[in-house]
């Protein structure tokens, strides 16, 4: 598609930026502070709303820090020229969701975030918002990834149920999968050392293109092994792990979807995709867990081990990719139990 002109790009593309079944977006040259997020609305450019909102501009040449609290919208390297037949979805990256950086593509016209219509012709923006830590970007830094479809890909209960009695999805036989395979949170690990991280406040900045550059004890509290229970402070955010091995087969995608709030008032995952090969045995991925990214809404909520908190939902592939998640270099999460963003160094 970038060689036919379906995906444009302001720059070449990088080596590493085309994924198992994504694509990264990077950041353009400058950053927008604006008052508000927003949707365009039918009919409506983005840069349009920008010329309403925007508080100040930032060059990113020599590189900026986006303060936490603040909303900031980038226009994106990548352009789009999809046929009539393709449509996109996009989601923050792994390591963007596990700095809690509240990070949506909007697209021109768009009525909802990270949905981009079947025969989009357009450019495309990422709303980035820090939550935690402040983060040091530059042009080319890579936020967020899109996905993109031809027809309906998700499987739907019966397809799944036979893949989770063929593929093992999860390492459990009585796996609920309706709606998605059932995903539930791991507090007691093996008795010993961390279940989790709490993110402390009022840190230093992370560089998001600096891998292994900061130090774990100087941005996150370990979670301490062997409890029943955790209390969720509203505001607070928490790294945690599944209780399940998961793994997606090499011709599947898999997205963790949000759990129903009918059952608890916290939010799992702002970084939900799965590329093809994840925690699969052929990528060297065995036993590997999901990471979760937890966030706790306006009161206070005890989370037990083995709660449910979210689902996976799978899609099929119309090839296997050429490289699976764990045989690339930028495959920085395969065979993972509890770890945190590549940005800090193993504890």
């Amino acid at each position: 598609m970038i060689a036919e002109g379906a995906i444009a790009l302001d720059q070449p593309a990088a080596a590493d930026q085309v994924q198992p079944a994504s694509l990264d977006l990077r950041l353009g040259p400058v950053v927008h502070r604006v008052r508000a997020s927003f949707l365009p609305g039918p009919g409506r450019p983005v840069r349009e709303r920008l010329e309403e909102l925007t508080l100040h501009t930032i060059d990113l040449s020599q590189g900026a820090v986006l303060e936490t609290g603040c909303v900031y919208i980038a226009p994106l390297m990548e352009r789009l020229a999809l046929p009539a037949d393709v449509a996109g979805a996009t989601n923050p990256k792994s390591s963007t969701g596990r700095l809690d950086v509240f990070t949506r593509v909007i697209a021109d016209g768009a009525r909802a975030f990270d949905v981009v219509p079947q025969g989009y012709r357009g450019p495309l923006f990422a709303e980035i918002s820090p939550r935690t830590f402040p983060v040091l970007v530059r042009p080319g830094s890579r936020l967020s990834q899109l996905r993109l479809r031809r027809g309906e890909a998700r499987l739907d209960d019966a397809e799944l149920a036979s893949l989770q009695a063929r593929a093992r999805l999860v390492d459990d036989d009585a796996a609920d999968v309706r709606g998605g395979v059932a995903v539930t949170v791991d507090l007691i690990g093996e008795g010993s050392g961390a279940v989790g991280w709490r993110a402390k406040r009022h840190t230093a900045v992370v560089d998001v293109d600096a891998p292994a550059a900061q130090a774990v004890e100087d941005f996150w509290e370990p979670i301490s092994a062997g409890r029943s229970g955790l209390v969720l402070d509203p505001g607070q955010f928490y790294i945690l792990a599944s209780r399940e091995a998961v793994q997606v087969p090499p011709d599947h995608a898999a997205e963790m979807t949000p759990f129903d709030p009918l059952v608890g008032e916290f939010r799992v995952h702002y970084a939900g995709f799965f590329d093809p090969g994840f925690g699969h045995a052929d990528a060297k991925g065995a036993g590997a867990r999901a990471v979760l990214e937890v966030r706790s809404h306006e009161v206070p909520f005890i989370l037990e081990h083995g709660q449910t908190v979210g689902r996976l939902v799978y899609e099929r592939m119309l090839e296997r990719p050429a490289a699976l998640y764990g045989e690339l270099k930028t495959s920085n999460y395969q065979g993972q139990r509890l770890k945190l963003s590549k940005h800090f160094r193993a504890p």
